[in-house]
C-alpha cells in the first residue's frame, strides 16, 4: 500500500486500454464491499485503487501494491475510523485521481464525493446510500452514548444535501439490489441500473455425499440490524435446533434469549462455514440486508434460505424454489410468531438442491465482472 499517487502518463482514449481508476472509502476490513473492489480490480488489472484510509494487508496480496491511501491512514485507531468520519468526505474530494477515462467508485457513504476530484465520468457502484444518514433507525445503538448519537444526528443532517449534490453529478449509478435502487430513487431522486454483487460460487459448492441435517443456520455478524434476536427467539418458540455462527456486540444479549436447542459456535473458518452450509436444513436471514452475500453462498451449496420479505432477499430468494420469504410484521410478538411458524412448517424435501445451486450461479464473480464491464463500456461509448 502506498500513499499520494502520482498521475499516470496521459494518452488519448482509443490509443489503448481505457484508463480506469477505482475509488473505495476505506480498507479497514475485508467484507462484501471489498470483495466488490477485488473483482473490479481483476476486471481492470491496470487500475489504481484509491482510498482516503486503509490498513496494509486487507486486500489480497497480489492487489495490495495497487492500493493507494492518504496520510489520514496514520490516524486510524486499529481498524476503527469513527473518529475520522467528518474528515472522510473531504479526503475523498481531495484524492489525487490519475488521468482517467472513467472513475469507478465503490460507495456506501462518501465515495461519490470523488466527483469533485476528477473531470472524468464517475460510475458509482452503490452498496447503499448511507442508511445512517437517511434512516434515523439505523443510528440506534451506535457507539458513543447520548453525545455520540447527537453528534451523528447533526452530522447526518448536514451531510444529506452534500450527499444529494454529489449523487446528481455521478454519470451512472449502479445499485447492488432492487431495494437499493429504490433507496436511490427515494433519497437521491435518480435511477440506477442493478448489478448484483459477486459471490464466490466456485468455492461454495454442494457435496452430494454430505446429508442434510435438521438444524437451521444463522451466519454473520451479531449486530442489531441483522436481527439475530429474532432468529433465536423464533427457534426457541418453535423448538427447533439452531446453530449460530459469528460474533458481534449483540452476542451476549442474543445468547440470553436462546433456547436449549440453540448452539453458538462463534467465528469459524471458511471450511467450517462451507461444511455448515452443506449440512443445514436451511439458512436464516431475518434482517433487512442491502443485498446479502451469505444467503447466496448458502444457495450455492444447495441450501435453501428462509429470509425476511424485504431488502436484498427479494433479489436472491425465489419462494418455493430456493427458499421462502417471511412477511414483515408490526410487532416483535407477531414477528416471532410468523418466524416460528415458518421454521415449524419448513419441509426441506420441497427444494431441489440442483435448482437452488443453478439459481446461485447467476450471482457468480464472472457474471458480476461481465455486467460491470458492460456498464463502463457503455459510458465510454457514449463519450
Amino acid at each position: 500500500m502506498s500513499e499520494d499517487p502520482q498521475p499516470d502518463q496521459h494518452h488519448e482514449l482509443g490509443a489503448g486500454a481505457p484508463r480506469i481508476s477505482l475509488v473505495h472509502e476505506r480498507f479497514t476490513e475485508f467484507a462484501g464491499s471489498e470483495a466488490v473492489v477485488e473483482q473490479l480490480a481483476r476486471l481492470w488489472p491496470q487500475a489504481p485503487i484509491l482510498a482516503p484510509v486503509g490498513l496494509p494487508g486487507v486486500m489480497p496480496a497480489d492487489l495490495e501494491p495497487r492500493v493507494r491511501t492518504t496520510a489520514l491512514s496514520k490516524l486510524l485507531r486499529g481498524d476503527s475510523y469513527a473518529h475520522l468520519l467528518p474528515a472522510l468526505p473531504v479526503a475523498v474530494r481531495r484524492l489525487e485521481i490519475p488521468p482517467s477515462d472513467v472513475v469507478v467508485a465503490s460507495h456506501h457513504a462518501f465515495a461519490n464525493q470523488v466527483v469533485h476530484a476528477t473531470d472524468a465520468p464517475v460510475v458509482s457502484y452503490v452498496h447503499s446510500p448511507a442508511r445512517w444518514v437517511w434512516d434515523p433507525s439505523m443510528r440506534d445503538g451506535e457507539v458513543g452514548g447520548r453525545a455520540g448519537a447527537v453528534a451523528l444526528r447533526l452530522f447526518a443532517a448536514g451531510y444529506r444535501p452534500v450527499d444529494v449534490k454529489a449523487a446528481a453529478r455521478v454519470h451512472t449509478l449502479v445499485a447492488n439490489s432492487e431495494a437499493v435502487a429504490q433507496r436511490i430513487r427515494d433519497w437521491w431522486q435518480r435511477d440506477a441500473v442493478v448489478v448484483h454483487p459477486p459471490v464466490d460460487t466456485e468455492a461454495y459448492t454442494p457435496d452430494p455425499t454430505v446429508p442434510r441435517e435438521d438444524f437451521f443456520l444463522l451466519a454473520g455478524r451479531l449486530v442489531p440490524y441483522k436481527r439475530p434476536d429474532l432468529a433465536v427467539r423464533a427457534a426457541a418458540a418453535a423448538g427447533v435446533p439452531l446453530v449460530v455462527v459469528g460474533d458481534g456486540r449483540a452476542r451476549a444479549e442474543v445468547e440470553a434469549l436462546a433456547g436449549p436447542n440453540t448452539t453458538f459456535v462463534g467465528r469459524v473458518s471458511d471450511e467450517g462455514l462451507l461444511d455448515l452450509y452443506r449440512r443445514c436444513a436451511a439458512l436464516l436471514m431475518p434482517g433487512v440486508e442491502d443485498f446479502g452475500i451469505v444467503p447466496v453462498e448458502a444457495q450455492a451449496c444447495g441450501a435453501p434460505v428462509i429470509a425476511v420479505d424485504a431488502g436484498g432477499a427479494r433479489d436472491s430468494v425465489v419462494p418455493g424454489v430456493t427458499g421462502e420469504l417471511v412477511p414483515q410484521q408490526e410487532t416483535l410478538a407477531a414477528e416471532v410468531d410468523v418466524w416460528a411458524a415458518a421454521l415449524r412448517d419448513f419441509q426441506p424435501t420441497r427444494y431441489e438442491a440442483t435448482a437452488v445451486r443453478t439459481h446461485a450461479e447467476g450471482f457468480s464473480r464472472a457474471h458480476f465482472r461481465s455486467a460491470m464491464d458492460a456498464v463502463v463500456q457503455g459510458v465510454l461509448t457514449r463519450r
